[in-house]
């Protein structure tokens, strides 16, 4: 987790997202669990908190659940699968989120396919 801290500095926690998704946190955990957005605990006092850069523009970021999905059924945690997405990849050029935000998704899924299988 010492290493996510140090991908990922802005945290929002669930009300916050609710907020900028314009939704209630019932809703946000919804999102959580059918695997649209991913949460983890931190902090202290220990809270579900999603990244903010999973959001762009008071939406999920485009083209995310798809590489939820394909990272969970290739067997990566959602720590694992958050490092991943946040880690700088000189391919792509820049890191696989910064190629989603942007709209871009085919290098990211090849990459992904490529690590979960």
């Amino acid at each position: 987790m010492d290493d996510l801290e140090n991908l990922i500095t802005q945290w929002l926690p669930l009300p916050d997202v609710a907020e900028r998704l314009d939704v209630e946190v019932s809703q946000v955990r919804r999102l959580i669990e059918e695997g649209k957005l991913v949460a983890v605990r931190r902090g202290d006092p220990v809270v579900r908190s999603v990244p903010e850069e999973l959001l762009v523009d008071g939406e999920i970021a485009p083209h995310l659940a798809g590489t939820i999905t394909l990272l969970r059924d290739g067997g990566f945690s959602d720590v694992e699968l958050l490092a991943w997405l946040f880690q700088a990849d000189d391919t792509l050029p820049g890191r696989p989120i910064d190629q989603l935000r942007a709209g871009q998704r085919g290098e990211v899924r090849r990459r992904a396919q490529a690590l979960a299988f």
